[in-house]
């Protein structure tokens, strides 16, 4: 039998490391509420390499005294509470007295500190637990944090660490929170020696909004403004408009303290079901002031969860502010059709109203640039092989159907009597069953020839006559049917053709959307896209897969954008090929588009040529049938 022993110091310490000390976001996350804490006004965040190698907080708050400098990296030591009593009324971000105890133990740690009232500063150095030297030093007012070579101890950790690019879209999240959490703090984040974010700290927090999500979220904000007995909301909702695939827009802050809470999120989205369709997600930058006896904070280490005292009036407050924010405003989508169409024209003879940012008038100005040339080229004939054809696919077909099919020499509708009487196909006396509807019947391709088009009905369905069978066809599923089997044969060939757009797409992508589409960029431009960098975090998309043409907006990229972030872990092509190919149901004609007969028999044809015509790419079925034997049965006929 094994003997209970007391494990070692060192040994303790890299066991809470693990708790507190995830990933380098987690050493920036304390850093930077220890800095706040220490009422710092400005702060500065640096990375190098994701944070695994060189990580360093700079703020300018009331500094650390020297005699307590090594105090404050053992275990449970801290300056916010005092006693059990105080876990009660926490007002600050931390309190547990457990991160830098876990940063020194994980990483080598260097400190450098001075108090308002010190005439030096002192350096303090720590090498995983171990304390290396303690020095006076010249320095200014404030502290400044170093962690260098993480999990440089413990090679299992750092084993799991993702790559320093994905690492680094981690923390920069995170500064952004604490951004948009205190805006009345300067904040800079600097990552790799280039500057990613700065604000300005002037407490407003709709410019940090603007600074972080761009003009689009900024420009098509409700304000929201609630207080009740001990909460108070205030902060910004976004229109509807503003949807995306997943909850990385829902922001809410409770104290300062970016947190995660089911009660809120659920609140926020039933507020908005009446506006928002399924499965989509709203824009909120909400900041909640209650009393810190009416929450427990001292849940997890890392501060992301906490408890109500009474949740079911939280959820209430939260449900009727959202719901009182979007009630009676005007929602409408605006439509600019005026404006689309000078686009086509490539903005020929516009004039640009002058913009408040100068990077607006470049971009507005490379623009119409780009549009001139390209109209030039057209005008001159001359596009290049890879921006043919011009038009979606399927339109360009229905113009060659419609060419062909209404000739008077052979309708559509009459191809039946033009079928050899050795050729047809005996009366069936047996009732056919399901299984045996399809099988060597209707895709035989000598049975093609003997459909017989009844007509449309309700503008969606289309009925066909063959063998004393009733098919009905579902335009839409068919379509959609039709266009996901070409994509995926297109990806899977590599023969994708792209399609300019002029002007081209602007994306406005977030760090972490950055890294996803760089991870994935070979893909994109595999299936035809063309997207490259159009300066700060914004992207150019300007060329799309020439059959996703008419659908290939702005949303659908986001859509896509999206769709990744939720499957971050999968690097398989096939999983991406498919998300893209799914969404060609955009393109599909519509149930209620009447189409001719012409059109119909070529989407037909096209159908039954797949090996598995049979449902649509979400399941829903492309052909029903119903037997002459059952038609004569509902009408008395056989009893």
């Amino acid at each position: 039998m094994p003997n209970i022993t007391v494990l070692d110091q060192n040994t303790i310490n890299k066991i809470a490391a693990g708790e507190v000390i995830e990933r380098p976001a987690s050493v920036v996350k304390e850093l930077l509420e220890n800095a706040i804490d220490a009422k710092s006004t400005a702060i500065t965040v640096e990375i190098k390499e994701g944070g695994t190698t060189f990580i360093r907080v700079t703020d300018n708050g009331c500094g650390i005294p020297r005699e307590e400098v090594s105090l404050a990296f053992l275990s449970h030591s801290t300056s916010k509470i005092k006693s059990v009593e105080d876990l009660f009324t926490i007002s600050s971000l931390g309190f547990r007295g457990e991160a830098l105890a876990s940063i020194a133990a994980v990483s080598q740690v260097e400190l450098i500190t001075k108090t308002s009232v010190g005439l030096t500063g002192t350096r303090y150095q720590i090498d995983g637990g171990e304390e290396r030297s303690v020095e006076e030093i010249g320095a200014p007012e404030g502290t400044t944090f170093i962690a260098r070579n993480l999990f440089y101890n413990t090679p299992a950790r750092k084993k799991f660490l993702k790559t320093p690019a994905t690492e680094g879209a981690h923390v920069a999240e995170l500064v952004e929170k604490l951004a948009l959490s205190h805006p009345e703090v300067s904040i800079r984040f600097i990552q790799n020696n280039q500057n990613k974010l700065h604000t300005s700290g002037n407490h407003n927090l709709k410019d940090i909004v603007y600074t972080v999500f761009g003009r689009e979220i900024a420009s098509n904000l409700l304000e929201v403004t609630v207080k009740k007995d001990q909460i108070s909301i205030h902060g910004y909702i976004g229109k509807p408009v503003i949807a995306r695939g997943n909850r990385n827009y829902e922001n809410y802050f409770i104290n300062g303290r970016y947190i995660k809470s089911s009660i809120i999120s659920r609140a926020i989205e039933e507020a908005y079901r009446p506006f928002m369709m399924q499965h989509k997600y709203p824009f909120t930058m909400l900041h909640f002031s209650i009393e810190p006896e009416m929450l427990d904070v001292n849940v997890h280490p890392t501060k992301m969860e906490l408890r109500f005292r009474d949740g079911e009036m939280v959820y209430h407050m939260v449900y009727q502010a959202v719901s009182g924010a979007l009630a009676h405003k005007e929602l409408i989508p605006e439509v600019e059709l005026e404006k689309k169409r000078e686009e086509k024209q490539g903005f020929a003879g516009k004039k640009f109203e002058p913009s408040p940012e100068p990077f607006e008038k470049c971009r507005l100005m490379a623009m119409e640039q780009q549009a001139v040339t390209e109209e030039k080229k057209e005008t001159a004939d001359s596009f290049p092989k890879r921006l043919t054809p011009p038009q979606p696919s399927f339109v360009k077909e229905r113009n060659e159907l419609s060419e062909n099919w209404l000739k008077p020499q052979t309708p559509a509708i009459n191809r039946l009597a033009e079928v050899p009487a050795q050729d047809v196909i005996p009366k069936s006396e047996k009732v056919p069953e399901q299984l045996d509807l399809f099988d060597g019947k209707l895709l035989e391709p000598k049975a093609r020839t003997r459909h017989k088009l009844i007509g449309q009905l309700f503008d969606t369905y289309w009925l066909v006559e063959f063998n004393e069978q009733l098919f009905i066809i579902d335009q839409h599923a068919a379509h959609e049917k039709v266009l996901y089997e070409k994509t995926m044969g297109t990806l899977k060939e590599m023969e994708c053709i792209s399609q300019l757009v002029s002007p081209p797409i602007i994306l406005t992508l977030n760090q972490n959307e950055e890294v996803l589409l760089k991870r994935h960029l070979k893909y994109f431009t595999d299936m035809g896209f063309e997207i490259e960098p159009f300066g700060g975090r914004e992207y150019a998309v300007r060329g799309v897969p020439a059959n996703l043409f008419s659908i290939a907006k702005k949303e659908l990229l986001i859509e896509m954008i999206d769709g990744l972030s939720e499957d971050g872990s999968s690097h398989n092509p096939d999983i991406i090929y498919a998300r893209v190919a799914s969404l060609s149901c955009k393109a599909a004609v519509k149930g209620g588009h009447s189409l001719s007969a012409a059109e119909a028999n070529g989407l037909i044809d096209q159908l039954l040529s797949l090996e598995n015509p049979y449902a649509c790419p979400h399941g829903r079925p492309t052909i029903i049938s119903m037997s002459k034997y059952e038609l004569e049965k509902k009408f008395k006929r056989i009893v």
